[in-house]
């Protein structure tokens, strides 16, 4: 009987993981189709940009609400108001890349590459490893913390140069998150597959961002 427990419990652990991994990857592949859908309908009625103090708002209002109701069906409901209010942000930034740049399309089309490539990357890397990167935890809040607000204050005084290496610290800092949060769900650190979900959604929506600012200043044909 002691046998059959102990030989029960990793596979009872293991159907669990790959439950938790299932429902995180077909949530996450469905809030990103939901974020394009709603970035091409700004596109289409060419919505302007909220304002970087609507977005704030909007984005922590419906991250506190996702959280709270994490749990529920009604999370589910507030994870795709929340990625589709992100994609709503996202339309009026795709829509001045394409006018300001000859070459727009092509710009979005490879930072859409280049994100899908690391996520896929880093994502493979961890599933397969499956090591530990909970020892990233505490750096990367401060990293992102630090990134962000030095990102307000790029826009606040309009400091270019600041606003590119913001850029960059955000593509280190958003692949070290995927690494993270790929390793918490696979090792234990992470049971909610709606909350995965978000931080994998917001990762790969600030690094594709960010992939496009960079590619912008530095191949951009205007």
């Amino acid at each position: 009987m002691r046998l059959n427990t102990a030989v029960s419990r990793p596979e009872s652990s293991i159907l669990a993981t790959n439950k938790l991994l299932r429902n995180t990857y077909m949530l996450l592949s469905m809030t990103l189709l939901f974020s394009a859908m709603t970035a091409g309908a700004s596109m289409a009625f060419n919505l302007p940009h909220p304002g970087m103090i609507v977005t704030l708002v909007g984005y922590f209002g419906l991250l506190f609400l996702t959280t709270k109701f994490r749990n529920s069906a009604l999370g589910l409901v507030c994870v795709f108001a929340l990625t589709g209010f992100m994609g709503l942000t996202l339309g009026p930034i795709l829509t001045m890349y394409i006018k300001a740049f000859s070459n727009g399309h092509e710009l979005i089309m490879t930072a859409l590459g280049g994100t899908g490539v690391i996520f896929l990357g880093l994502s493979g890397y961890a599933l397969t490893t499956r090591k530990d990167f909970s020892f990233m935890g505490g750096f990367l809040m401060v990293g992102i913390l630090v990134a962000f607000l030095a990102g307000i204050g790029a826009v606040v005084f309009s400091m270019p140069a600041l606003s590119l290496a913001v850029s960059a610290m955000f593509i280190l800092l958003m692949s070290g998150m995927i690494l993270f949060q790929t390793s918490a769900l696979v090792n234990g650190g992470e049971d909610n597959y709606i909350m995965a979900t978000v931080s994998l959604y917001v990762s790969i929506y600030n690094l594709f961002l960010s992939l496009l600012q960079i590619l912008g200043v530095f191949g951009g044909d205007e």
